[in-house]
């Protein structure tokens, strides 16, 4: 049997990824929901932009603001989701929003640094909190002398002014820290040593406002009186990121505060960075930036962005060389010892890929169809036309979505449960399972997986875009396995494991997974049809992890971790120490809640954490605790998992 061309094969991705109307799937996550693109979480949003997919998903949830039973604070990314709809808010052309934009990744890697959870949980330790204030007067003075060696290379006079009233505000913000530096225990007339970290970020800044442009043609001086006057803007373009991430990490806090009173050690600094006041400076800066950006070649505003860009970074290596001498809950591989065992899990379909890979087989199936020649032998199948097997795959998934909304309807008790219910919680699911289980008998009977090849199978799993920052986590994670003492696995319903195979596979990660998944049976290199059932239900997946766990040496203590997306993780999400869901299921949450599950922000959980941890605390105390954290993306994950 031939394989597919990989002219074909592309169009498999691109007819699933890009069409409004994807290719049926028998997973309750397959038909694009209406408000979409309205309500999804800012840091989805960002990588739909990025990666031009469509992920269909009426099963998750399209918000990621709060849960109406949820007391916590809204979670950072619903914070983000706020900064995207600001963006859209002031128009696209924007050049200053749009790399903030771009930069949302370094925003929540700020937020997971071990000093802003620990400043936001108030249990910051005073020393570490002094240091910090030391090294924040040193930058502000460089911050301030850089807008003066900007402001002299500005060719107008409205810059001019803008850049001397930007300076002034920072001095304000100095004298604020002098008029409350004797308060928190500093002497204002010690000399200030700056961090290596500190020193970096002056220096760049410094050295862009002379200058000197990382970046630039030669990477050489600036020397001609027209190259002199694009300082002002690779100036203002390397000081910008400062100013709006303050604005966006103080009002982040802001929202912590209201739930703490007027305790907070720390209430006056978070006050004047979630304050009316520095909102303005930070968006007169972005104006100037935009201002300034207007007469600029393509070129030079790649230069301004790789600053932009450089000097984010810069911000994330300041606050990380904060001194922590306390135990901290981020990022988790800090806090976790090496001699316990770390058990990383995963499901795979849309809480790896943006795309269901039901869908994707589909697509194979009808392309298949398609070819003549195409469909393997008499013996596997009989010929169908493209439309016949576009129309049974419609049939199919038409069932399963009204099965599935009936199911999820007929499995949740008449009244929500005061306490976590774990046991009821899964008698419930053996229905579910119970579902899943037919629905693929009908698929494995409609005869339409018969007859792909897996050559197919295999190149469409190497094209299968993974979540934005799923790769880099995993990539990340596998090269410190041995010094964490940790095993990864996937867990998933998926029909044909060889998908999941090529997927990591072709991102290099595959050798340090354990994939457990169903598996199509094949005669040759084509599929018979038929299924090696072995991961169909909620059921099977935590028999399996708890299988995994069991297997672990005996005396050897362990810490678990999943990661799932759908009602099919719920069991293991609770089983594990620590359960996050990635995106926000209303199937999910509505039946967990039903049955006295809790679902909490992860930052928001983390910063509860940190203000119970103590050097003898054992801080995830294992499972069955029937709450679980929700996450707006894997960057949220790698940050709390290994940081930035």
């Amino acid at each position: 049997m031939r394989s597919l061309s990989p002219f074909l094969l592309l169009r498999i991705y691109n007819r699933v990824a890009f069409s409004s109307s994807p290719s049926p799937s028998i997973r309750s996550r397959f038909r694009p929901s209406k408000r979409y693109l309205s309500d999804i979480g800012f840091s989805e949003k960002l990588s739909l932009v990025a990666a031009a997919d469509r992920r269909g998903s009426p099963s998750r949830s399209t918000s990621l603001g709060r849960c109406s039973t949820d007391p916590s604070p809204p979670t950072i990314g619903a914070g983000m989701e706020m900064v995207a709809k600001a963006a859209a808010a002031s128009g696209e052309g924007s050049v200053a929003r749009r790399f903030w934009i771009g930069s949302w990744k370094e925003a929540l890697f700020a937020s997971y640094t071990p000093f802003v959870v620990c400043l936001a949980a108030g249990k910051l330790n005073m020393d570490t909190f002094r240091n910090y204030i030391a090294q924040d007067v040193y930058f502000l003075r460089a911050f301030a002398q850089a807008y003066e060696m900007a402001e002299e290379f500005a060719d107008d006079d409205e810059t001019k002014a803008a850049m001397d009233e930007l300076r002034k505000a920072v001095l304000d913000e100095l004298k604020m820290h002098d008029s409350v530096i004797q308060e928190w225990g500093i002497n204002p007339t010690k000399e200030i040593i700056p961090s290596p970290a500190t020193l970096k970020y002056t220096e760049f800044l410094l050295a862009t406002a002379g200058g000197k442009i990382e970046g630039g043609k030669g990477h050489g001086k600036i020397v001609t009186p027209f190259e002199k006057t694009k300082i002002a803007a690779y100036t203002v373009g390397a000081m910008t990121p400062c100013m709006r991430l303050y604005a966006f990490l103080g009002k982040a806090l802001q929202l912590h505060l209201q739930y703490e009173g007027n305790g907070h050690p720390y209430k006056k600094w978070i006050d004047t960075y979630s304050s009316a006041g520095f909102e303005a400076s930070a968006i007169q800066i972005e104006d100037l930036l935009d201002k300034l950006s207007v007469s600029l070649t393509g070129e030079e505003l790649e230069i301004i962005e790789k600053l932009y860009c450089h000097a984010m970074k810069l911000e994330i290596e300041f606050f990380n060389a904060q001194p922590i001498v306390q135990p901290v809950v981020v990022p988790l591989t800090k806090l976790h010892d090496p001699t316990n065992h770390l058990v990383i899990f995963s499901d795979f379909d849309l809480t790896c890929t943006v795309l269901d890979s039901s869908a994707l087989l589909a697509e194979i199936a009808i392309l298949t169809a398609s070819k003549p020649g195409q469909s393997g032998t008499d013996t596997l199948t009989v010929q169908r036309s493209p439309s016949d097997v576009r129309n049974s795959w419609d049939v199919l998934s038409k069932q399963y979505t009204e099965e599935y909304e009936q199911c999820i309807e007929s499995l949740l008790p008449p009244e929500q449960a005061k306490v976590f219910d774990y046991e009821s919680l899964y008698k419930s699911l053996e229905q579910f399972s119970n579902f899943e289980k037919r629905a693929n008998s009908r698929v494995i009977e409609s005869g339409l997986l018969k007859g792909m090849n897996l050559e197919d199978i295999k190149r469409t799993g190497e094209c299968l875009t993974l979540q934005d920052g799923c790769k880099e986590f995993f990539q990340n994670v596998v090269k410190i396995k041995e010094k964490l003492n940790a095993e990864f696995h996937i867990l998933s319903y998926c029909w044909c494991a060889d998908l999941i195979r090529s997927a990591f596979s072709s991102v290099g990660c595959l050798n340090e997974l354990g994939i457990h998944s169903n598996e199509f049976n094949y005669e040759g290199s084509v599929s018979t049809g038929e299924i090696l059932r072995m991961m169909e239900s909620p059921l099977d997946k935590v028999k399996t992890f708890k299988s995994i766990i069991a297997n672990l040496a005996s005396k050897e203590k362990h810490l678990s971790v999943y990661i799932g997306d759908s009602v099919g993780d719920l069991l293991c999400l609770l089983e594990a120490d620590v359960g996050i869901v990635i995106g926000s299921s209303l199937s999910l949450r509505r039946v967990g809640e039903q049955f006295g599950v809790s679902f909490v922000p992860l930052c928001s959980g983390l910063i509860k954490k940190q203000r119970e941890v103590t050097e003898d605390t054992h801080v995830w105390k294992g499972g069955l605790s029937g709450l679980v954290y929700t996450a707006s993306s894997w960057s949220e994950i790698h940050a709390f998992l290994l940081g930035a």
